[in-house]
């Protein structure tokens, strides 16, 4: 198979570094973009110098907040952040149609073939450094490598501003001394099986027995193999469309309450409903998440007639969810979610004879609140419901995309 030229787009500390481009008098400080430790928020993305100290995304607010106590705690802004990805990502563009994206600041580029238009893909990848930084005045860590697998690990590896490429040749001799850790899908538990072993370097990996190996880690060891020998086949997909749009909210304190948790679910479906319009599709299944205070979660899911984009047919499902769930549970929440699947453009299913003209109505109607939305900001329209004292304030909602995994327990 002919040798492919992937490089892998990696924005540095991205929503922290934003924050400090607009405010310059950050620079040099330990930042942490996320939710108040009050409201049980947690991190969204902190500075290098944050980092420093044991911080990193996903971890409680409070934690961080103790781990670095001087650390500036700046609430997310995502439009902000998705403006600036979108000139990042059209720069990627400008050399290949090939990007797939993996989050709002990271990308793969297939540029196979490209070396008659831009050159060599090492070229390719300093010019997009280059670019990032003179267009967006943002840091980019960036990876040349034969396969994903392998770029992104180059890219890793240089961070912060960091440039690496990695040849097939030189491939192996790389990876022999990295821990195992470095391979896809190896987190704790799958290290913790693999040191039982003796094994923790990926060298150590490959003079493993493969038959143990099996028994242990049962298929996932043939993948294992591969990609400690640098081998990794998977393509590269470009810009696949959204496969759920979905939003949550954490509360400040449990609410047991059925009526104070309907507010905060419909006002969660709004907003999925919205932004199912804005994407041009119609959704067929409605799911429910809720986490209670030990930090158990469930989930639950409906799937819907027909696939539809009104807010008040999504709304009678999740309501659905949400009275079976607290029926069974009987107890408080401490987080709800709503999201929807199964997305479809409208006009992919066969339209009735006789249309219900109150559907039309409605359907006229949410767009109508849309573009009121759109025009004067998402507060202001709202149900009367949610404008008495206690009903929760807007937040961050968002689509999801079948994204790369880059850690998987086995």
């Amino acid at each position: 198979m002919p040798s492919r030229a992937i490089i892998h787009v990696d924005m540095d500390a991205f929503y922290a570094s934003v924050e400090t481009l607009d405010d310059p008098a950050l620079a040099g400080l330990p930042v942490i973009v996320g939710g108040r430790a009050e409201d049980r928020g947690v991190v969204a993305a902190a500075s290098y110098e944050a980092r420093k100290f044991g911080v990193h995304s996903a971890m409680s607010t409070a934690r961080a907040l103790r781990l670095c106590p001087k650390a500036v705690l700046l609430p997310p802004r995502f439009g902000r952040y998705r403006e600036l990805s979108d000139r990042v990502f059209d720069i990627l563009r400008d050399y290949t149609p090939l990007v797939e994206p993996l989050s709002i600041d990271e990308a793969f580029l297939d540029v196979t073939g490209c070396e008659r238009l831009h050159g060599a893909a090492a070229e390719i990848g300093r010019r997009i450094k280059a670019r990032v930084r003179e267009e967006t005045r943002l840091v980019a860590s960036v990876g040349v490598a034969p396969n994903k697998f392998l770029a992104k690990l180059a890219s890793d590896l240089r961070k912060p501003d960091g440039f690496l490429v990695v040849t097939e040749a030189e491939a192996q001799g790389l990876l022999a001394a990295l821990p195992v850790t470095r391979l896809w899908g190896v987190g704790p538990a799958t290290a913790e099986t693999l040191a039982a072993l003796g094994v923790r370097k990926i060298g150590e990996l490959l003079s493993a027995s493969s038959a143990l190996l099996e028994r242990r880690l049962g298929s996932y060891a043939a993948t294992l193999l591969e990609l400690a020998r640098g081998i990794d086949e998977r393509p590269v997909v470009a810009d696949s469309e959204p496969k759920s749009i979905g939003a949550e909210t954490t509360f400040p304190s449990d609410i047991g309450d059925a009526a104070e948790l309907r507010l905060h679910l419909d006002r969660l479906v709004e907003r999925v409903a919205r932004e199912l319009r804005e994407a041009g599709n119609e959704a067929r299944t409605v799911h429910l998440k809720a986490r209670f205070p030990d930090f158990a979660t469930a989930t639950r899911a409906k799937t819907l007639p027909a696939p539809t984009d009104r807010t008040a047919a999504i709304r009678a499902a999740a309501r659905e969810l949400l009275e079976e769930r607290l029926e069974r549970a009987g107890r408080p929440l401490r987080l709800i979610g709503v999201s929807v699947s199964g997305l479809e453009w409208p006009g992919a299913v066969q339209g009735e004879l006789f249309a219900d003209p109150g559907e039309d109505r409605a359907r006229r109607f949410d767009r109508a609140k849309d573009e009121l939305r759109a025009a004067f900001g998402s507060g202001a329209l709202r149900p009367g419901s949610q404008v008495l004292p206690g009903a929760p304030t807007d937040e961050y909602t968002g689509n999801r995309r079948d994204a790369e995994t880059h850690r998987r327990e086995a």
